[in-house]
């Protein structure tokens, strides 16, 4: 028997939260940016936002929704190979919440595909979880006691005072928006350590037939 599991649902499961929230002290320990609630739930609002403006059923905007939301939970187990980790973790929970199993593949395709290594746009969800996951870099990522002057990730996620995803769909553009503190980080050391991050965000931009762009103070570098 199969339920109607809404992004309400998830976000209110108390075994969803927990793994996110010690994935996310896992990689505090490691010294990486905030990958805690903050985190994905700015990735399920920008994944579904996304969907729905492109004229996606409500339906499919909640499935991006879900999977935005859990698709870092692997990193409880490692930060290796956590998107297949984090699918398969989805699996073993969604199914046994009794969602539907053509909805729970889709979003395990999904969370599977969203890592810079092995990552793909397959679907929908995918390619809207890719742009929401790979362009959130801003400020308030970085960690309290984080050392901004040797750790170039930490610098550059400093640096970015403001980031906004807009989609134009006359123009049928996706342009993420940067206003970056060059006195924190020069904007080639963005370009450094996110290269890969944004040319996976110009492919999953590719599947909905959009140009990604990124304009950082008003340029358009790409």
């Amino acid at each position: 028997m199969t339920n109607k599991i809404t992004f309400e649902d998830i976000k209110n499961s108390k075994e969803i939260r927990t793994y996110i929230k010690q994935a996310d002290e896992s990689l505090r320990v490691m010294g990486f940016t905030e990958h805690s609630f903050a985190h994905v739930t700015k990735c399920a609002e920008v994944a579904g936002s996304l969907l729905h403006d492109l004229g996606y059923s409500d339906h499919e905007v909640e499935l991006a929704k879900i999977a935005a939301y859990m698709h870092d939970i692997g990193n409880v187990i490692n930060r290796a190979d956590h998107a297949q980790s984090g699918a398969v973790m989805a699996f073993r929970i969604l199914d046994k919440m009794g969602m539907d199993p053509k909805d729970t593949a889709t979003i395990i395709t999904a969370i599977g595909n969203h890592d810079e290594a092995t990552a793909y746009p397959v679907n929908a969800v995918a390619a809207a979880l890719i742009l929401a996951d790979k362009t959130d870099v801003r400020r308030s990522r970085v960690r309290r006691n984080a050392d901004i002057h040797t750790d170039i990730h930490d610098r550059v996620n400093y640096a970015v005072e403001k980031s906004e995803l807009v989609l134009d769909k006359e123009e049928k553009t996706l342009t993420l928006f940067l206003t970056v503190d060059t006195n924190v980080s020069a904007i080639m050391d963005y370009f450094e350590i996110f290269l890969g991050r944004m040319k996976l965000s110009r492919r999953a931009a590719e599947f909905f037939d959009l140009k990604f762009q990124l304009n950082a103070n008003g340029t358009v570098l790409l």
